[in-house]
C-alpha cells in the first residue's frame, strides 16, 4: 500500500530508498531509521558512498536506482543539484516510479518545479532541504536535531507530510515558496560558506602574525588545523556570531564601524602584504560593513580606493 493511499500524511514506517549515499542522503537515511522508517535500498556508485552506506545504513542493500525507486513508498533524491533534473527525467521516462510514491529531494536551490515529471505520473513532489552543512562524519545525523528543513510542496498535503517528516527527524521545517526557493539558497550560501572563507583568510594571516618563538610550553604555530591560530579566533569569532544572531547589526564593532580610517588603511596595508587577495576581500567586506554602520565619509572613500 503506497503511503498516501492512507490518508494519514505521516505513516508510521515508510519504505524508503535513497539514491546518492552522499553526506547528505546517508545522515538524512540514519536519521528516518532512527524514527522507526526502513531505509530498504540505497543507490551508491562510487567506493566512497559505497563504504559510507555500509557505515552509516549497514542493513540497506546496494541497489540499482531503478529497484529503488520501483520498491518505495519514500523516494530521496540526494544527488547534486546539478544532476537532479536529469534523474528526474530519467526515472520519469523509464516509469520505475509507481504512482502515489513520495519523492523528495534535498537541494537547496529547487523547489518542486523541478519533479514535475514525476508529479504528471502520480508521484507527490516534495523539497526538503536541510539547513546544515555535512562532513560525512558522526556528528551530521546529530546537527540535523538541531537544523532547520527548508520545504516546499504542491499542496497541502505535501506540506503536511514534509512537516511531519522533519519533525520526526528533529529538526524544524520552514515553509520557503516555490519561487523563492533561489533566494533562500543564496542566502544560505552567503551566511555560510563565505563565512568559512572569511574564517580560513583570517587564520591565514594569524599564522604570520604569530610566527616566532612563542611563550614558553606553547604550540608552534604551523598550518595544521586546530592549532595557536584556531584557538585564538574561535572565542572571538564565535561571539561574533552569537552576537549577529542574537543582536544583528547591533553586534558590528571594530574600526570600520568607529569610523577609523587610519586603522583600516593599515590592516589593509598589512593584510596585502601577506596575500593581496585577503586583503581584496577585506575591503569589500569592510565597505559593505562601513555601508551598514553608516560610517565616516573617510572610511568609505577609502575604502572605495577614491
Amino acid at each position: 500500500m503506497q503511503a498516501v493511499a492512507s490518508g494519514d500524511p505521516a505513516p508510521a514506517r515508510l519504505t524508503v530508498g535513497i539514491v546518492s549515499a552522499g553526506r547528505v542522503g546517508s545522515a538524512l537515511g540514519a536519521a528516518l531509521e532512527r524514527v522507526g522508517h526502513v531505509v530498504f535500498g540505497v543507490a551508491a556508485i562510487s567506493d566512497a558512498s559505497v563504504r559510507r552506506a555500509q557505515t552509516r545504513l549497514p542493513d540497506s542493500e546496494i541497489l540499482p536506482i531503478e529497484e529503488v525507486a520501483t520498491r518505495s513508498e519514500l523516494l530521496l533524491l540526494a544527488v547534486p543539484d546539478s544532476e537532479l533534473a536529469g534523474l528526474v527525467r530519467g526515472l520519469a521516462e523509464t516509469g520505475v516510479v509507481r504512482p502515489g510514491t513520495i519523492v523528495a529531494h534535498t537541494s537547496g536551490a529547487n523547489g518542486v518545479g523541478v519533479l514535475a515529471p514525476l508529479a504528471e505520473i502520480g508521484a507527490l513532489p516534495l523539497a526538503i532541504h536541510p539547513a546544515m552543512t555535512f562532513t560525512g562524519h558522526d556528528e551530521d545525523v546529530t546537527r540535523l536535531g538541531n537544523a532547520c528543513f527548508g520545504v516546499t510542496a504542491a499542496d497541502e498535503v505535501g506540506y503536511a507530510i514534509a512537516q511531519s517528516l522533519v519533525i520526526e527527524m528533529g529538526g524544524e521545517p520552514v515553509r520557503v515558496a516555490e519561487e523563492n526557493r533561489t533566494l533562500y539558497h543564496a542566502a544560505l550560501a552567503h551566511g555560510s560558506n563565505h563565512l568559512v572563507t572569511v574564517i580560513v583568510d583570517a587564520l591565514a594571516a594569524l599564522r604570520v602574525a604569530l610566527d616566532g618563538p612563542g611563550l614558553l610550553g606553547q604550540q608552534i604555530v604551523d598550518d595544521q588545523p586546530n592549532g595557536l591560530a584556531e584557538r585564538l579566533l574561535a572565542p572571538l569569532a564565535s561571539a561574533a556570531l552569537d552576537n549577529a544572531l542574537r543582536r544583528g547589526q547591533a553586534a558590528l564593532t571594530g574600526p570600520v564601524a568607529r569610523g577609523d580610517a587610519d586603522a583600516v588603511a593599515a590592516h589593509l596595508a598589512a593584510l596585502a602584504s601577506v596575500d593581496t587577495r585577503i586583503a581584496a576581500g577585506y575591503r569589500a567586506l569592510s565597505l559593505r560593513t562601513a555601508e551598514r554602520a553608516g560610517a565616516t565619509p573617510a572610511v568609505i572613500e577609502l575604502l572605495e580606493g577614491r
